[in-house]
């Protein structure tokens, strides 16, 4: 793992740096994943939170994507239409990144098909990406970019618009030049990378979604 890549594996998963909750976020996607706008009072529920703190915790991510009724459409995972296409199931879905492709199978437990296009070439990478591991990449060449910004509090516009699929490296230079703190991985270097990004946000997702303790002290569940 590149110096680059296991710093944006400590920010990416810290609300104090990219405002994203991973106990939110896991039972978010999960939702998401079903192809279905979320209703805050699912999304609560799934949590294990009540409305008023699952309001809180969204807040700290402006960029969340909603429908006319206030449901959720997109958070990282989204029903809106994006140049990463995520099919789950024959489900056509979408995701604000390159890397959100690679991560999401793991944290839903289900394979999708990725298709995705070079913003330089507009050319075509095809992915399938499974829980355990990536079975096929289409051309075998493709790479995926990364940036580390200084501010990630805005993180799709920060980083997530800078992620992209690419067709080779060679398809990735004028990127790479315009980003010179950027760099570009194999899909299979890209994919170690997003489990271990997924190791932590599932840890951390545990560990905030202990009940919480009632007036007495005592914990409840279920």
């Amino acid at each position: 793992m590149t110096a680059l890549s296991q710093d944006l594996n400590d920010r990416l998963v810290s609300p104090n740096e990219s405002g994203l909750d991973p106990a939110l976020l896991v039972p978010l996607l999960r939702l998401l994943a079903d192809g279905e706008p979320v209703a805050i009072s699912d999304l609560a529920r799934a949590a294990g939170r009540s409305v008023e703190a699952t309001l809180a915790a969204l807040a700290a991510t402006p960029e969340t994507e909603y429908d006319d009724e206030g449901h959720i459409v997109g958070q990282g995972l989204t029903l809106r239409p994006t140049r990463h296409r995520f099919t789950v199931d024959g489900e056509e879905l979408y995701t604000w990144c390159a890397l959100d492709t690679l991560i999401f199978p793991v944290v839903i437990d289900r394979a999708a098909r990725i298709e995705s296009t070079s913003p330089t070439s507009g050319g075509t990478v095809r992915v399938t990406a499974t829980p355990t591991g990536v079975t096929a990449v289409e051309p075998a060449t493709a790479v995926v970019s990364l940036v580390n910004p200084e501010d990630l509090t805005s993180i799709r516009s920060s980083f997530c618009n800078q992620v992209h699929y690419f067709t080779s490296a060679e398809d990735a230079q004028p990127w790479l030049n315009a980003h010179p703190g950027g760099e570009v991985l194999p899909v299979a270097d890209a994919y170690r990378l997003a489990t271990d990004l997924t190791a932590t946000m599932l840890d951390r997702a545990t560990a905030g979604t202990a009940p919480a303790p009632d007036a007495t002290g005592k914990h409840h569940c279920c």
